[in-house]
């Protein structure tokens, strides 16, 4: 296996550290994941950009990144099916080459009452949340694997630490996500693949805010909630060091010192 920390082009921490690698990004119509796909074309990675109902601000980044001189697609999945998560890393190999960083940043995060939340509810929570990342990772990290070099990032909450407020299928969901980070670390590890997952709290501009963003803000410590770029900055120094994997980075203002 390659030195990812040594050779160009595997994993070295200059500007142009991703060139000739090709990056999924899901949830790329939301605040943090059109920043982490803008970051990762600046690095050099031909970019997917996964989205789901909303079209336009996905199709925006794409733009900016092709004007930009990069390489970079949009395309739809409906995450809830079974089948599109395999359907999108296929369509993402087709248009760019095989996936070489995944981040899966997709998510639900609707606000509901333990008591109100039905078996659909979680179910539908869980597909999205949960088993699409499963799904993804299982469609590209054996090809990772093979070629000795990848990055898996999944995006968590600090929900899955504290149970949060949104409900009880959500902070499962998110949950999961750490106990499946754990599980693939330990087995890809000496094949050149880190996995790890970024555990943010209280981000604007994102659509999951639990509520008024001038009334959640004075819980934070920091006093302001989290902004998308600042969740993408943290990925990517994450994503970059060859030496971090199986973990679960939070980024929350101060608000669950652990």
């Amino acid at each position: 296996m390659t030195d990812a920390s040594q050779a160009p082009g595997n994993g070295s921490s200059g500007a142009g550290w991703l060139d000739g690698r090709v990056a999924l990004v899901t949830g790329g119509s939301g605040g943090i994941g059109r920043s982490l796909a803008a970051m990762l074309a600046n690095a050099g990675a031909a970019v997917a950009v996964g989205y789901g109902a909303n079209a336009q601000p996905a199709r925006d980044v794409v733009a900016q990144i092709l004007a930009a001189g990069g390489r970079a697609v949009s395309i739809h999945a409906d995450l809830m099916r079974p089948q599109a998560a395999a359907e999108l890393a296929e369509a993402a190999e087709q248009a760019l080459g095989p996936v070489d960083v995944l981040v899966s940043n997709a998510g639900l995060g609707h606000r509901q009452k333990f008591e109100d939340v039905t078996s659909a509810d979680f179910d539908e929570m869980a597909a999205v949340n949960l088993r699409a990342p499963f799904l993804l990772a299982q469609a590209t990290v054996p090809g990772m694997a093979g070629r000795g070099w990848g990055r898996v990032l999944f995006v968590s909450s600090a929900a899955a630490f504290t149970g949060g407020i949104v409900g009880p299928h959500y902070a499962a969901s998110k949950a999961g996500l750490h106990g499946l980070a754990h599980y693939l670390a330990a087995r890809f590890a000496r094949a050149g693949v880190t996995v790890n997952v970024v555990a943010p709290a209280l981000i604007a501009d994102t659509g999951l805010l639990p509520g008024e963003p001038e009334i959640l803000r004075h819980q934070v410590p920091v006093g302001r909630l989290g902004r998308p770029v600042e969740v993408a900055d943290l990925s990517m120094a994450i994503l970059r060091n060859p030496y971090l994997t199986s973990q679960v980075v939070s980024l929350d203002g101060g608000m669950y010192p652990r």
